[in-house]
């Protein structure tokens, strides 16, 4: 989702084809298509028991909309450092915050569980956010982030070696702007250096066994690299051959596909008795924000 810090990879304006309305489409189909196995994870793990559960880099509000559905019951905060990209989010059942995720307006101790899903592959330096995640949360709270690994995000059979440049472009392009697709597999340490106990590592995949193909469109699909033909990074050839390429992928009965994703979650140590903290959003905002009035 939206980068929940100032500087970061991310640009919602720049991310797809089509800008805005673009991004809004890639981050409504990015969720349908692996939002039950992450959904299926967080519960597991616990982090859909204890509220409230602080979204942070919530965006466009394509995630929370999905969590308040599958878990009526929990209060969620959706949080994004783009006002702009929030208000899309309007009617998800959630309150909405603009804010750094680097400097979060609530109180120390005050959530039950914090989400970063896709967030920390855009931060140049994720440690701030996740220390922040840390004070936010309540002693045994669980923090999950979602990410990829560039170098193992998946199969795809047939495979077009032709695109492996391509591809790498794309990822060149992010660390150029601050980021790192290949965050997977530093996840599980960067949660024990900020201090979180029991780090797991959870994989989960998605193919178009259960899904239609077309579904991977806003991870295969070349809508994605038409601001790299608008930077320079590509060509125009180099595009050309990335939608032909897709559209053999997608016209062959027997091609198949794996996506690969890494949920890594940590519980926030029992260092203290907790704050005096209410255990759900409370109505009067003044006793749940930080430095409130």
């Amino acid at each position: 989702m939206s980068a929940a810090a100032a500087a970061g990879s991310y640009d919602v304006a720049n991310t797809t084809w089509g800008g805005v309305d673009g991004e809004l489409a890639r981050l409504e189909a990015q969720a349908a298509l692996s939002f039950e196995e992450e959904l299926r994870i967080m519960r597991d793990l616990g982090l859909t028991r204890a509220g409230p559960l602080l979204e942070l880099g919530a965006g466009s509000g394509a995630v929370t909309r999905r969590l308040r559905a599958a878990e009526p019951g929990l209060d969620v905060i959706a949080l994004d450092v783009d006002a702009g990209l929030l208000r899309h989010a309007g009617g998800c059942g959630a309150p909405l915050v603009a804010a750094d995720g680097a400097r979060l307006p609530l109180r120390t101790g005050s959530v039950g569980g914090v989400l970063l899903r896709y967030v920390l592959q855009h931060l140049t330096d994720p440690a701030p956010m996740l220390a922040e995640a840390m004070r936010v949360l309540r002693p045994g709270g669980t923090l999950v982030a979602v990410e990829v690994d560039s170098m193992l995000w998946g199969l795809a059979d047939p495979m077009y070696p032709e695109l492996a440049s391509v591809h790498a472009t794309m990822a060149q392009a992010q660390r150029g702007a601050g980021g790192d697709r290949q965050i997977g597999r530093k996840l599980t340490r960067m949660l024990r250096r900020e201090g979180f106990t029991d780090v797991v590592l959870r994989p989960f995949a998605a193919t178009n066994d259960t899904h239609p193909t077309a579904a991977f469109a806003p991870h295969l699909g070349p809508e994605r690299l038409v601001p790299l033909v608008a930077s320079g990074a590509l060509s125009m050839g180099e595009l050309a051959l990335a939608a032909d390429r897709w559209r053999r992928f997608l016209a062959d009965p027997d091609a198949w596909v794996m996506l690969l994703g890494f949920a890594a979650a940590g519980t926030a140590p029992h260092g203290g008795p907790a704050p005096s903290v209410p255990e759900t959003v409370p109505e009067k905002p003044a006793r749940f924000w930080r430095n409130a009035q």
